[in-house]
């Protein structure tokens, strides 16, 4: 028998609960096919939750989770009846809450999926961005004092050394192993920094990334302006392999990332605590409320999503099938949704990525 995981789903707002809807179906088969368990926590937290509790999320949702292995998220925020300082605020406090300081963001172009770089094929656009997820730019440490023409805000950034160099070794191991399963010829990480305009913080940064640089003498490093690897990442998406930024760097260059590998639609993402605790996978893209019950979304980024959740798990073989499947499905035009040119549904799209597992399985 295989192990036992706990999951909570939280659909969350617009499109949210039909996404997460096809990953637990896809899920469900990796577990029959895998010989595992799951035991599930179906959760209502969203902006709906807010407007009838006045809080996005319980009190106790420590408490009530502290036992569980991972949240599987759909989308947060979009209502226009909760202010987006609000919803917007959930995530980074569910980070924050159970210490989930790595955003892990692969970005992969399958085989058979557009991308604007027209000059780029798949071999070109494999590289993950790590990012600082806990502290940086998005910690709420400022304020704000006095009305009209006299009013000053203050917003600071806060930078720790063993937040930074926790998340600079994960980028390294990462690194290394990436090398290891052959996906790169020499494993490399890249210092995304702002060191030549931010004195204190990204200096701060950098001299961290050269001390554990030091300890990985097998990786070689480099280090781009966040100004200059946006162009860098188009212009030569095939020099990068793993990245390390700070939050917000991390946050805005994987948005961008996201368009090269052919769309927010299969721009998956990770929150990690490597130290036991719950991690969180969701989703890049938001709740697109405008799209909710048209069944018209596609799931992909979601269901890759849990495949970073299975390797989190060191379910390597579930999730390299899973891998399998949707390049599948996508190479060979079996699924082709909406914002891939086709006509593919929500629905649809999980069942045939299912079927495709059982006939890989």
């Amino acid at each position: 028998m295989g192990k036992d995981y706990r999951i909570a789903y939280l659909g969350g707002d617009g499109i949210g609960p039909e996404i997460i809807a096809e990953g637990e179906k896809v899920l469900d088969t990796l577990a029959e096919i895998f010989s595992f368990k799951i035991d599930k926590l179906h959760l209502d937290w969203s902006s709906k939750y807010y407007l009838k509790h006045g809080v996005m999320f319980p009190e106790n949702a420590k408490e009530l989770l502290d036992g569980y292995d991972a949240i599987y998220l759909g989308a947060i925020g979009g209502l226009p009846e909760v202010p987006d300082q609000i919803s917007g605020r959930m995530i980074p406090n569910m980070r924050a809450l159970w210490d989930q300081y790595v955003g892990v963001r692969p970005v992969r172009l399958y085989p058979g999926v557009n991308t604007p770089l027209k000059t780029c094929d798949g071999k070109k656009i494999d590289f993950v961005v790590i990012r600082e997820n806990t502290e940086g730019e998005y910690i709420e440490v400022g304020g704000s004092a006095h009305y009209g023409a006299d009013e000053v805000c203050v917003q600071s950034s806060v930078f720790t050394h063993k937040g930074c160099e926790r998340i600079m070794r994960y980028a390294f191991d990462l690194a290394r192993k990436r090398h290891a399963r052959g996906i790169t010829s020499t494993p490399l990480v890249t210092n995304c920094t702002k060191s030549n305009a931010l004195k204190y913080s990204m200096n701060f940064w950098d001299k961290v990334f050269r001390e554990v640089s030091q300890q990985y003498p097998d990786v070689s490093t480099n280090f781009n302006y966040v100004d200059a690897i946006t162009m860098w990442l188009v212009k030569n998406p095939e020099n990068f392999d793993v990245i390390v930024s700070s939050n917000m760097y991390g946050d805005i260059i994987s948005d961008l990332a996201s368009t090269m590998q052919g769309g927010l639609g299969f721009a998956s993402s990770a929150n990690l605590n490597m130290d036991g605790g719950l991690s969180m996978f969701e989703p890049m893209h938001g709740s697109a409320p405008k799209y909710a019950g048209k069944n018209v979304i596609n799931p992909i980024a979601t269901i890759l999503s849990g495949k970073l959740m299975l390797e989190h798990f060191g379910e390597y073989e579930a999730a390299d099938l899973l891998d399998r499947a949707v390049e599948e499905v996508v190479s060979k035009k079996i699924v082709c949704t909406r914002d891939m040119g086709g006509t593919t549904t929500t629905t649809e799209t999980g069942d045939l990525i299912c079927a495709q597992l059982r006939r890989f399985a």
